[in-house]
């Protein structure tokens, strides 16, 4: 699975790690996200993260 950086504060989101602390359970591609989700760092939305 691909790794994706938020442009704004460097935060790398790593699809094996996921984000438990906002209900992103661990092995989630970064695709299948909601659109909901933000960084959970910066706030930033998930337009703002480019592949790695």
């Amino acid at each position: 699975m691909e790794t994706y950086r938020c442009t704004i504060c460097n935060y790398l989101y790593e699809p094996e790690s996921g984000d438990p602390q906002n209900g992103v359970n661990p092995g989630t591609p970064f695709e299948d996200l909601p659109d909901t989700w933000v960084c959970p760092v910066c706030g930033a939305e998930k337009s703002f993260f480019e592949k790695e």
